[in-house]
């Protein structure tokens, strides 16, 4: 009976110990995860961060100023220490770029890395003879040609010539008119034109 009893106190022990070596392990495996996903985020040059985006901003080694924050309808996001900083109209990577320059004042060779959470700020939307017609929220750079298949593709009755893509800039409407079919045929690359916060796209 002692030897049984002792055998179990010697298992729960071993238990424990083996606990806690796994669950720090865990951790730094997912600080490390983290860490890799807004490095990579960070590394963007194409999407332009705007208002109603969430962002996560990691400062290693400093957990009080990492934190998931929005970016409000001002273009500004708030942070300790350094209190606001200027967010919308800038990519991950010149944002994290702004935030060291701050931080250095505070904090010796800060390492700052930037992801977007989420991507609410570059919406287009999508109306006419498309089968899911809505708003899509855009991460990256999209044109005309992969949009329609985001929508669910034409549908039957879709005049594939005749597409409209209606743009707002500095208070102007710019209208661009598309046939669709000469772009897949390559006869018209330039009209598969990139799509901008904002624009509509109608299929009639």
């Amino acid at each position: 009976m002692k030897t049984i009893v002792y055998l179990g106190v010697i298992g729960i022990t071993v238990f424990l110990i083996s606990s806690r070596a796994v669950y720090p392990q865990a951790e730094k495996e997912t600080l490390s995860k983290k860490q890799i996903q807004a490095e990579i985020a960070a590394d963007s040059d194409q999407y332009v961060i705007g208002p109603e985006d969430v962002l996560y901003i990691y400062v290693w080694r400093e957990e009080a100023l990492s934190r998931t924050v929005p970016v409000r309808v001002d273009g500004n996001i708030s942070l300790p220490i350094i209190n606001e900083i200027r967010a919308a109209g800038l990519t991950p990577l010149q944002l994290k770029e702004a935030l060291t320059t701050r931080l250095k004042e505070f904090i010796e060779s800060p390492n700052v890395s930037v992801t977007v959470m989420e991507a609410n700020s570059f919406k287009v939307y999508v109306s006419g003879q498309v089968r899911t017609p809505g708003v899509y929220r855009l991460r990256s750079e999209t044109t005309v040609l992969q949009i329609i298949p985001m929508a669910g593709g034409f549908t039957e009755w879709a005049n594939q010539k005749k597409i409209l893509v209606i743009r707002k800039e500095n208070g102007k409407e710019k209208r661009f008119r598309i046939n669709y079919k000469k772009i897949v045929n390559g006869d018209a690359p330039s009209s598969n034109i990139v799509l901008k916060p904002g624009d509509t796209i109608i299929v009639p």
